[in-house]
């Protein structure tokens, strides 16, 4: 195999496990592999920690876990029948069932021996919650309290900070990600949480998993880009840094985050256009790269955790994008094509959009739902005003959109200005209002799933009409909607135990994978909220667990 070749030999190393990354999937690995009795070492590319784990709503989707809410149930056989259900064959059932047989070990563990906590948030349905095994009513989905920055120190300016939400105060429930209408705290709590710095969501999970880390001595070194792995014959024996510097241990984890950010990895591997990442910036495919050099077998390549994306100006957040999750779902707006037609459900769960976009008009040889507008009018941005930066506190009613977004009297002006087929937007328009007005979807079934009606209008929870309305009077407006992705998912092909596995189906020794740099286990799927944290840390659980297992016994 290829790669840096050392002669030292391991009785001189002075860590047992080196870990790359510091996301929710690196953090929670090297805290596992700490209580399994291993010295561990952090390095982190940036100079921040968290990675996009702590840009998100730091919610997981665990099924079977042991915060069910009262009167809901879960079993081990109900979650592996709907992610069979899901798979389209890219599941593999051994990855399945160990990622439901240890989510709730990997909960108990932290729970018990780190500041990690975790609530039940009982209403959040599955993604798919019409297929079988699915939970309509919710139970899978945990949420992490708010945790206090100053208990980190210095560290607590050294922590990412998501720039879709900058309010840090705030729990996700209480944002557009977590609720439809987000429901805001009262200016006591937040003047509670300001001073002990208490941030939420993805701040808040990686905020506890970075205590458990100093805790236990360890201190990530962050500017520190891994690019080479050190081997011993076929076994793994360190890293080398972009700087020169090295590490040596037995044990790697790569926990890097996708290749989203690289451009020639992209279009190499993921099975239609993605233009518009948001993640951090950093995550550019180096460990995917480090265990090819090695010789590892790759997984689940072509696809990614898609997510609609719109450009907002950099005052809005400092990305210049923006997530397109609620305002998709709410009555009186709906989705188009360049030839002015509906093409998907707009209230589906984001990562079926990928699905969507990436379909292709063989006989244009283009694909056929890119590029893509939002249509809405004046009166649906007055009572969902979404452009705001995410900030729940400018949720005004009566709202203008801002100057930046087209508008026109008229729905063949729009379509003139940005560029749609106005004969098919108005018949479109015509045909989507008839039917909404009687609160049915023929083409597309939307508010049929459980899904679009717990994203809908609160006011109608339950009802079609929490997602269906006409369209109404003008002045209309046009949005562009871009294809994004929160990650890529695929990368080295792992055993049940996190080891990377290389290309004749053989264990890479000392070699691990977690996180969006492993072959994701949940294939092109996306089981619920969550979904994207809840495998990441269960399989950098199981990554600790067996490289500290290699390195000396359970502690404590």
């Amino acid at each position: 195999m290829a790669g840096q070749k050392t002669g030292e030999g391991r009785a001189k190393n002075d860590i047992d496990v080196i870990v790359l990354g510091s996301g929710a999937a690196a953090l929670t690995a090297a805290v596992t592999a700490h209580e399994y009795g291993a010295r561990v070492a952090v390095f982190e590319k940036s100079d921040k920690i968290g990675g996009t784990s702590a840009w998100s709503g730091g919610q997981i989707w665990i099924p079977n876990h042991p915060h069910m809410a009262k009167g809901r149930t879960d079993s081990r056989e109900e979650a592996l029948a709907y992610l069979s259900a899901l798979s389209h064959g890219m599941i593999d059932p051994a990855m399945a069932e160990t990622f439901v047989d240890t989510g709730a070990d990997m909960i108990r563990f932290l729970e018990a021996r780190t500041p990690v906590q975790f609530y039940s948030i009982p209403d959040f349905p599955d993604y798919h919650s019409e297929f079988p095994g699915a939970k309509r009513t919710g139970g899978r989905t945990l949420g992490c309290p708010p945790f206090p920055y100053q208990e980190l120190g210095d560290w607590s300016d050294r922590m990412e900070a998501s720039p879709y939400y900058p309010d840090y105060t705030m729990t996700v429930g209480e944002t557009t990600l977590g609720q439809p209408v987000p429901q805001p705290a009262s200016a006591e709590v937040k003047a509670q949480r300001r001073a002990v710095d208490a941030r939420g969501m993805g701040a808040a999970l990686v905020g506890r998993l970075m205590k458990a880390c100093l805790d236990r001595g360890i201190e990530p070194q962050t500017r520190k880009r891994a690019i080479e792995l050190i081997m011993d014959g076929a076994a793994v024996a360190g890293v080398r840094f972009e700087d020169g510097s090295t590490a040596h241990a037995p044990n790697v984890v790569i926990a890097t985050g996708g290749f989203e950010w690289n451009k020639d990895l992209v279009r190499a591997f993921t099975r239609g256009p993605m233009t518009h990442p948001v993640s951090v910036p950093t995550n550019s495919g180096d460990g995917l790269k480090m265990a090819m050099r090695v010789g590892a077998m790759l997984g689940n390549m072509r696809e990614a955790w898609w997510m609609p994306v719109i450009e907002v100006p950099t005052d809005l957040n400092s990305m210049g994008r923006q997530l397109f999750t609620y305002e998709r779902t709410m009555p009186g707006g709906l989705m188009v094509n360049r030839k002015g037609k509906r093409f998907t459900n707009e209230a589906s769960n984001y990562n079926a959009f990928g699905a969507a976009f990436h379909e292709q008009d063989v006989s244009a040889f283009t694909y056929a739902n890119l590029p893509c507008w939002f249509i809405f009018n004046a009166a649906f941005y007055g009572t969902y005003p979404f452009l705001v930066g995410g900030l729940t506190d400018n949720f005004e009613a009566g709202s203008t959109p801002p100057q930046w977004v087209p508008g026109a009297p008229t729905l063949r002006a729009l379509a003139e200005r940005v560029g749609i087929d106005p004969d098919g937007l108005e018949k479109t328009v015509a045909r989507f209002n008839h039917h909404a007005e009687q609160a049915n979807d023929p083409d597309f079934q939307r508010g049929e799933a459980n899904n679009d009606l717990w994203w809908g209008d609160p006011r109608w929870r339950g009802d079609k009409r929490a997602t269906l309305g006409p369209l109404g009077d003008g002045p209309y407006y046009a949005i562009e909607v871009k294809s994004g992705a929160l990650g890529t998912k695929g990368g080295p092909l792992t055993d049940t135990r996190s080891r990377v596995l290389d290309v004749d189906g053989a264990v890479i020794e000392g070699l691990y994978c977690a996180g969006n740099a492993m072959a994701s286990p949940m294939g092109m799927t996306y089981g619920g909220a969550g979904g994207t944290l809840g495998p990441a840390m269960v399989f950098g659980y199981l990554a600790g667990k067996d490289a500290g297992g290699r390195s000396g016994g359970m502690t404590g």
